[in-house]
């Protein structure tokens, strides 16, 4: 059997732009090219946020092109002083770099901005056939083209002269080889487009789609009444509760927590139906949420409660949750933050931890003051919330009744939680006494239940549901949970399932991993209809924390963490740019979630204001792979699949060991 050989010359460095053509999936989505386009939408917008721009203009062309202008400042021509390569140049084929570094240094080019990796509009380049750049700058109009992925690039040509005009046009031809369909979804983008009018008062944006016979489909979008006017939209005929309450508060110079701009404004309407809320950062619409979003709540919250109780109007015996104040509102959010810290390229979930304490603490205060300048809206909003709250007790209480009837005896060493929500109720199944005794310290014991694991689950995946309960582990699983062992196409009854989530909490390490894998092979082959129902996520902990000390008064000593090497090198490049001494940054590397005192854990893994947990889903039409996957990794006679697997696939894996 011919074997392949490892040598000096199997050793692969990838250069420029290479990484996001080999993995384009790590960078951008790859389901339409949206958001490469996004991503020169995003930079024109920027510029608009830093008062330099009135105008963004896009135009979808018949040939599956884009343009994006705008009147901006233009991005620079003249050659980096480091690099001694033309800055345009840079923006468009160098991962890393752009111009919204420096914060602190004053050399930014932007204070607030929704770029920070750097990654940004260089992904574009490297996804498409064809970038053209137009740029106004200093009276001159300069032209240059980048061609094959970014690997061609053209001169800069000056074309003309402008006069006093300045502003960036961009062309981009996304190469269809990426993408699922190579056409952008219009709903979409016009969501987009809207969303930046409303958030950047004065500024006007337009769109003009191109049709067969040559004419032009038009549209544009001004919202001189901001936010409130958009809300009144999103709410559309719903019956409103109180009138929308809009503000906004930003961090001043002073300010000895925040830095100064940093905070948000917003708009908030209780509704009695349901009406879609949204959030930004920085201009980017975050449309998974994220800590702007925890804060935000966690805000509301408690001025509203605080109004309840200096009212006297909270019934005895009736306890107020978050969810039973924030059930019928409906918010836009726009957060400003000057580092903010993403789930992915894509900027779907802000993870900023600071965010949850920065929103929190500009809504508190002037909502509590406009409760109390308008007691009946106010009233008007306690009612609905404590109504909320009596009917989610007596929803718990018929959950009671039920469970009241079962025989079964729940596991000794089941830190049961307090609420009979199941909703709200969680289930941490940990690896190890030793993290199941520091996860127990840094549950809330109100939602969170925790059952520590002795050693590695049984492998499961070949064994009779029958036999299934002979194994201590899982036994004690099931019983926790209230469901029985079923296939896929059962009908299980979940009338006593007991947790709304269950998540799987393992070290950030090999053995964690294989552990993750043994309990996701036992729910995916025994109770699959709770991954069906979206029950199972998978924690997410950090291998590394970061500690840096103080800068002055507006940027107190911070706390970091990292999952991965990878992540790690982010952080330090980040903490470099911000001024941030190299030798002052302690590193310090958890071995295990035994490591992580009660703090840590609840705040990297626990608090679901800044946890990281992964969904477990399987897409319905990829149920045979997967089927085929597992049988291969976890089948006793699928040995020589398994070594034939990892030969094949053994590159791509990034281990810690």
């Amino acid at each position: 059997m011919a074997t392949s050989s490892y040598s000096e010359s199997s050793f692969r460095v990838l250069k420029g732009l290479e990484p996001v053509r080999e993995r384009p999936g790590m960078y951008t989505r790859t389901d339409s090219p949206c958001h490469i386009v996004q991503e020169v939408i995003d930079n024109a917008a920027d510029e608009a946020l830093a008062g330099f721009a009135k105008a963004i203009h896009v135009v979808l062309h018949t040939d599956g092109s884009v343009t994006v202008s705008d009147d901006g400042r233009g991005i620079p021509v003249g050659l980096h002083p480091e690099e001694g390569v033309p800055v345009v140049i840079l923006a468009f084929t160098r991962l890393h770099a752009g111009g919204k570094f420096d914060k602190k240094g004053g050399n930014s080019a932007y204070a607030f901005s929704g770029g920070l990796h750097g990654v940004g509009v260089a992904v574009t380049t490297a996804l498409s056939t064809r970038v053209e750049v137009e740029v106004r700058r200093g009276g001159k109009i300069h032209q240059l083209t980048f061609s094959k992925g970014g690997e061609a690039i053209s001169d800069i040509r000056v074309t003309g002269e402008c006069a006093r005009q300045t502003g960036t046009r961009v062309r981009v031809w996304p190469d269809p080889r990426y993408f699922d369909s190579p056409r952008i979804p219009l709903g979409e983008l016009e969501r987009l487009l809207r969303s930046k009018a409303v958030l950047l008062p004065g500024v006007k944006v337009y769109l003009d789609i191109e049709q067969a016979n040559g004419e032009r489909l038009s549209k544009t979008w001004s919202y001189p009444q901001g936010l409130a006017q958009y809300l009144g939209e999103l709410a559309g005929s719903a019956e409103s509760v109180a009138p929308l309450y809009t503000a906004e508060k930003f961090a001043p110079a002073d300010d000895a927590s925040f830095a100064e701009g940093e905070g948000a404004s917003w708009v908030l309407g209780w509704f009695a139906e349901q009406v879609p809320s949204e959030s930004y950062v920085n201009l980017i619409p975050t449309v998974a949420g994220g800590t702007h979003e925890s804060g935000l709540r966690s805000g509301v919250f408690d001025a509203v409660k605080a109004f309840i109780e200096h009212h006297g109007l909270l019934p005895r015996g009736v306890k107020l949750q978050q969810d039973d104040v924030c059930a019928r509102m409906a918010f836009v959010l726009s957060a400003r933050i000057l580092d903010p810290q993403f789930q992915g390229q894509v900027k779907e979930k802000l993870n900023s931890r600071e965010a949850v304490k920065l929103v929190s603490g500009v809504v508190r205060d002037p909502l509590e003051i406009w409760l109390n300048n308008h007691v009946d809206a106010g009233k008007a909003i306690a009612e609905l919330s404590i109504r909320q709250a009596l009917a989610r007790q007596k929803n718990a209480q018929k959950v009671e009744k039920r469970k009241q009837s079962g025989v079964a005896v729940l596991p000794g060493k089941l830190s049961d939680c307090e609420s009979e929500d199941i909703a709200e109720n969680e289930l941490f199944l940990v690896e190890g006494d030793s993290a199941g005794g520091s996860a127990k310290l840094a549950r809330n014991k109100e939602t969170q239940a925790i059952l520590p694991l002795r050693g590695k689950v049984q492998n499961s995946w070949e064994i009779d549901a029958d036999r299934l309960y002979a194994n201590a582990e899982i036994h004690d699983i099931a019983v926790a949970l209230g469901v029985d062992a079923h296939a896929p196409n059962d009908s299980p009854d979940l009338g006593n399932l007991r947790y709304g989530k269950v998540v799987i909490l393992s070290d950030a390490d090999v053995d964690g991993s294989h552990i993750q894998t043994l309990l996701l092979t036992l729910f995916f082959r025994h109770f699959p209809v709770l991954i069906a129902r979206g029950h199972v996520y998978v924690a997410q902990p950090p291998l590394y924390r970061v500690d840096t000390p103080a800068q002055g008064k507006n940027r107190p000593a911070r706390r970091l963490y990292a999952l991965d090497e990878g992540e790690l090198t982010a952080i330090r490049d980040r903490l470099k740019k911000e001024g941030v001494a190299v030798e002052k940054i302690e590193i310090g590397r958890f071995k295990g979630l035994g490591e992580m005192n009660p703090e840590q854990l609840r705040e990297t893994a626990m608090d679901p204001a800044t946890r990281r947990v992964l969904p477990i889903r399987v897409r319905t039409d990829a149920m045979a792979a997967t089927l085929k996957t597992f049988t291969m990794l976890m089948g006793k006679g699928e040995a020589s699949s398994r070594r034939e697997w990892m030969e094949a696939k053994g590159d791509t894996v990034e281990a810690d060991v």
